[in-house]
């Protein structure tokens, strides 16, 4: 039967007891040792989708065993196939492995996503550009301008807008970076212009968390949504 993987850790560190893995019934985890390293698993479902119930176990196994030291957690998927071919991955990659783990000690990811309020931010691109504002009076003043009056206008407020985007993108990125041991650009998330995940040292939480408001409070046209503490599966590879 394959074998299922949740994370790895250091063979060292104290892995949870009796836990419950994915499948239904859900399966036994057991530990896969090679060397200095161990490896979560449990045997595959025949059938594995992503059922709200095997992404929460799968998310479940990984934080029981954060509890007793770093855990490279793997995606929701992961199938080796058998315990042997898990033990011979660990022992070719254990230098990384062990490299990896060492940079997740005591940290946590945060993910956190910013986007536009949009009036506010149609309000701040026009004041930032005295064209944009005359153009703005003279169609106003013209009974709203002709078609093509206001296709250029409009043209012209995307363009600045999508400039906005890009500068705020940066503005999130230089702000939170500093507080962060590292960061990682996240996939395009509809509805946001930013999406990263940063590593965070435990004892400089707060410090980071207040950095994600003052980004607010100083700058009211973003929306900024912090989630965490997670498991570092951003960070899991070395980047």
């Amino acid at each position: 039967m394959s074998t299922y993987v949740y994370g790895i850790t250091r063979a060292s560190q104290k892995l949870p007891g009796t836990v419950e893995g994915i499948g239904e019934p859900p399966l036994p985890v057991r530990a896969v040792r090679a060397v200095r390293l161990a490896a979560l698993v449990s045997d595959a479902p025949a059938e594995l989708k992503a059922k709200r119930r095997d992404l929460l176990a799968h998310q479940r196994v990984v934080i029981r065993a954060r509890a007793g030291g770093p855990v490279l957690p793997m995606r929701f998927g992961g199938v080796s196939p058998d315990d042997d071919t898990v033990g011979a991955i660990l022992a070719e990659r254990q230098e990384a492995y062990l490299e990896r783990l060492e940079a997740l000690v005591n940290r946590d990811e945060y993910n956190v996503r910013a986007g536009h309020e949009q009036d506010a931010v149609l309000h701040r691109v026009l004041a930032a550009d005295p064209q944009l504002i005359a153009r703005h009076q003279a169609m106003r003043a013209a009974g709203g301008g002709t078609h093509e009056d206001r296709l250029l206008f409009g043209e012209l407020v995307a363009r600045a807008v999508s400039a906005r985007e890009r500068a705020d993108t940066a503005l999130v990125e230089e702000a939170l970076t500093p507080h962060a041991a590292e960061a990682r650009r996240g996939p395009d998330s509809a509805g946001w212009l930013a999406n990263c995940s940063f590593l965070v040292d435990r004892d400089r939480r707060e410090g980071f968390l207040a950095a994600v408001r003052a980004l607010h409070e100083e700058h009211q046209h973003l929306r900024v949504q912090a989630t965490g503490p997670l498991p570092p599966y951003s960070f899991a590879e070395a980047g």
